[in-house]
C-alpha cells in the first residue's frame, strides 16, 4: 500500500480548514478532503460573528474566549485577509425583567473573564442613536469581533497548503475501513490512506461516521440571514436583542413579548454590519431537515424583530436572503472528540458558532492527536457524553 498520511480531515469549511492547517503547523502529513470546494457549505452561509456573549457562562464562555484571543495573531499569521475587527457587541433589554436577567448573566460571565458592562436607556440610545427609543437598556461585550467567514477558511486551508498539506476538493468520500493498521478512505479519485481521520463535516458529519461504525447525534437546524441594500451606517457594530440566548438554548424559562410568527420560526433580532455598507439580518431557528430554501414568513418575521429595534429599517430594502444549517447537538455543545475507534475524530456540531471556535478547535484537536494534553479539561465536548439513546 501507498504511504498512509498521519491525518485525513474530512470536511474542508471553517473548522476543518483549521484542523488541517494546525496538523500541519505540528509538522504531520495532512490531506483534506471535500466533496466540494472550500467554505462551499454551511461557512458560506454564515454572518461571522467572533461572539463570546452568547455563550454560558463557565466553560462554554472560557472555551470560546481563548478561541477568540487567537484572532488578532491568526490575523498576521495566515497570508489572507479575512477581515478580522473587533467592535465589541451590544446586546438590548427590552423590559425591566429581562435587564435585571441580563445583569445577573453579565456578573456570571465576568468571573469567567469576560469583560462586560450594563448599559442604561441613555447610555445604549448615545451608542446607538438610530434604536427605538423605548429600549430599556443593554449589555455590551468588549471583546467580541467579526470576520470574512469564506476568507477565514481560505487562510487556514491555503495556509495548511503552504505547510504540506494536500487539498483533495471536489472529491466525495464513499466509504471507509481500516486495513492494516490505517484508514482507508475511498474517494471519486481513488483510495486514500491515513492513520488518523477527522470528521468535520458539520451537519453530514453523520454520514461519515455511520462508514466506521460512529453514530453522530448531529442534526441540521436551519438558520435565515437577510441581505440589505448599501446604505447609510444604521449601527456601527454587533447588535442584538438579549432574548437571543433564549432562541438559542430553546429556554422556556422567560417568554419574550413578541408575536406567535416570531416564536414559531425562533426568531430574534440580530444586526451585523459589512465592510461592503449593507447589514445582514436574522436570525431564525428551525428544524426543516437538509433545506436551505428562504421562506417568506421566516423573512417577515425577523423583518418585524428588526423594524421594532431599529425602526429606521422599514425604509431600507432587502436585496436577497439565504439560508444554512447549524450542526446541532442535544445540548448545544459541539463534539471535539475522539470515539471508539481508534484514530476517528469528530470535530463538529458547533451549531452556530463553528466560525468563531474554528481557531481553538483546530488547536486542540491538533493537540489531541499528538497525544498532548489539551490547554483545560475537554470533557464537556467529549463524544462519550452523549448516552447510547442519543446515538440511536
Amino acid at each position: 500500500m501507498s504511504k498512509a498520511f498521519d491525518v485525513a480531515v474530512i470536511g474542508a469549511g471553517s473548522i476543518g480548514t483549521s484542523v488541517a492547517y494546525f496538523n500541519a503547523k505540528k509538522g504531520a502529513s495532512v490531506v483534506l478532503i471535500d466533496a466540494g470546494d472550500i467554505a462551499e457549505s454551511t461557512s458560506s452561509r454564515s454572518d461571522g460573528n467572533i461572539l463570546v456573549c452568547d455563550k454560558q457562562p463557565g466553560f462554554d464562555a472560557i472555551f470560546a474566549k481563548a478561541s477568540q484571543d487567537m484572532f488578532e495573531g491568526l490575523s498576521k499569521e495566515l497570508d489572507y485577509d479575512f477581515e478580522w475587527r473587533q467592535r465589541g457587541s451590544l446586546f438590548l433589554t427590552e423590559t425591566e425583567e429581562e435587564f435585571q436577567t441580563a445583569s445577573e448573566f453579565c456578573e456570571k460571565m465576568k468571573k469567567c473573564g469576560i469583560q462586560m458592562r450594563m448599559m442604561d436607556n441613555k447610555e445604549v440610545q448615545d451608542d446607538e442613536p438610530y434604536l427605538a427609543k423605548d429600549i430599556y437598556g443593554g449589555l455590551e461585550t468588549i471583546s467580541d469581533g467579526s470576520v470574512y467567514p469564506i476568507g477565514l477558511a481560505y487562510g487556514f486551508a491555503l495556509g495548511a497548503e503552504k505547510k504540506g498539506a494536500v487539498l483533495s476538493l471536489h472529491n466525495r468520500v464513499s466509504n471507509i475501513y481500516k486495513e492494516e493498521g490505517s484508514f482507508v478512505i475511498e474517494t471519486e479519485e481513488g483510495k486514500i490512506l491515513a492513520k488518523n481521520v477527522v470528521d468535520a463535516c458539520g451537519v453530514w458529519a453523520p454520514v461519515i461516521g455511520a462508514m466506521v461504525g460512529v453514530p453522530v447525534p448531529i442534526r441540521p437546524r436551519q438558520g435565515q440571514i437577510l441581505v440589505s441594500e448599501q446604505t447609510f451606517q444604521v449601527a456601527r457594530r454587533k447588535v442584538h436583542e438579549f432574548g437571543y440566548m433564549s432562541a438559542k438554548f430553546q429556554s422556556d424559562t422567560y417568554r419574550r413579548p413578541v408575536s406567535k410568527r416570531v416564536e414559531k420560526y425562533g426568531v430574534a433580532f440580530v444586526f451585523e454590519p459589512t465592510a461592503s455598507n449593507n447589514f445582514l439580518i436574522g436570525s431564525s431557528r428551525t428544524f426543516a431537515g437538509e433545506d436551505v430554501s428562504s421562506s417568506i414568513e421566516v423573512m417577515k418575521a425577523m423583518a418585524e424583530r428588526a423594524i421594532r429595534f431599529f425602526p429606521v429599517i422599514a425604509d431600507i430594502k432587502v436585496i436577497r436572503s439565504y439560508s444554512g444549517l447549524r450542526p446541532y447537538t442535544p445540548d448545544h455543545m459541539p463534539i471535539v472528540s475522539d470515539t471508539p475507534v481508534e484514530g476517528f475524530f469528530i470535530a463538529a456540531g458547533h451549531e452556530g458558532d463553528g466560525i468563531g471556535l474554528s481557531p481553538i478547535t483546530g488547536k486542540v484537536m491538533a493537540d489531541m492527536i499528538a497525544g498532548e494534553e489539551p490547554f483545560m479539561d475537554l470533557s464537556p465536548l467529549s463524544y462519550s457524553r452523549f448516552e447510547k439513546s442519543q446515538l440511536q
